[in-house]
């Protein structure tokens, strides 16, 4: 798809759907810059290796994306070190569920922080280098639960209605600047916080392992099976090619039949 000399940066990429992404745009030619939590010893091995593997340079930066001063800081390294960010990918993401009159506080504002708002300051500082290129691409992942909702997920629901919201007005302050701004709306992936609501499911209801995917994906899902990262991947990857250069403020569902109900 030609992302060769581009940069793109990836936020909560250290694992998940956000390594699946950033693992296909260095495929694609891309330099990238990592973001996320972990170990440092394990991700500096997964960056080497990327930087490796796909003959790009890759740096990584450790900014927590619920602190605006740390994200300002995490774009203006970028810059320094590759010029502009072109392609823009904003994943990082926290969940927690529960009833709305039982909902933590302190849950509620962790999760509108790095799930909405985070978006609005990578955005924010990103864009004067876009605009100055003429190009860029900002891809937020957002949910089918910024588009439909589930119980005890206020929060999520909340912060992921909020990301379609945004990407929408990005779309239009951006529009014929050669910017473009594009939701994925996936369905059940099965990632670590997704594998977590299924170990506690399990638990609840005393069902197996297996038994507890089954009856998750039954529920809400139609083709009874995980969108996969690499299908997500696949799609952001598109959103950032020639051929989506006239898609913007779109919301797009991977969901399996999910939204379709």
């Amino acid at each position: 798809m030609g992302l060769k000399g581009k940069t793109a940066l990836v936020t909560g990429s250290t694992s998940g759907i956000g390594l699946g992404m950033a693992r296909a745009l260095a495929r694609e030619g891309a330099n990238l810059v990592l973001n996320g939590f972990g170990d440092a010893a394990e991700i500096e091995t997964l960056r080497a290796g990327i930087a490796k593997d796909c003959g790009v340079e890759v740096a990584y930066s450790g900014a927590d994306m619920s602190k605006p001063d740390q994200i300002a800081a995490m774009i203006a390294e970028a810059e320094a070190r590759f010029g502009a960010i072109d392609i823009l990918i904003n994943n990082a993401g926290i969940q927690h569920t529960a009833v709305i009159d039982e909902f933590p506080d302190e849950k509620w504002d962790a999760i509108l922080a790095i799930n909405l708002s985070s978006a609005f300051h990578t955005v924010k500082a990103a864009l004067p280098k876009m605009r100055a290129r003429g190009w860029g691409r900002i891809v937020n992942t957002a949910s089918v639960h910024g588009l439909v909702a589930s119980s005890e997920k206020a929060a999520y629901v909340a912060a992921k209605h909020g990301i379609v919201g945004l990407t929408k007005v990005i779309a239009l302050d951006t529009a014929g600047s050669g910017i473009t701004c594009n939701a994925i709306c996936p369905g059940w992936v099965l990632t670590p916080l997704v594998q977590k609501q299924v170990a506690a499911r399990a638990e609840r209801d005393g069902q197996s392992l297996p038994d507890a995917k089954a009856a998750l994906l039954e529920e809400k899902q139609p083709s009874k099976d995980f969108v996969t990262e690499e299908q997500i991947a696949g799609l952001a990857c598109f959103l950032c090619s020639e051929a989506a250069d006239q898609m913007t403020g779109v919301s797009i569902p991977i969901d399996g039949g999910w939204t379709a109900q």
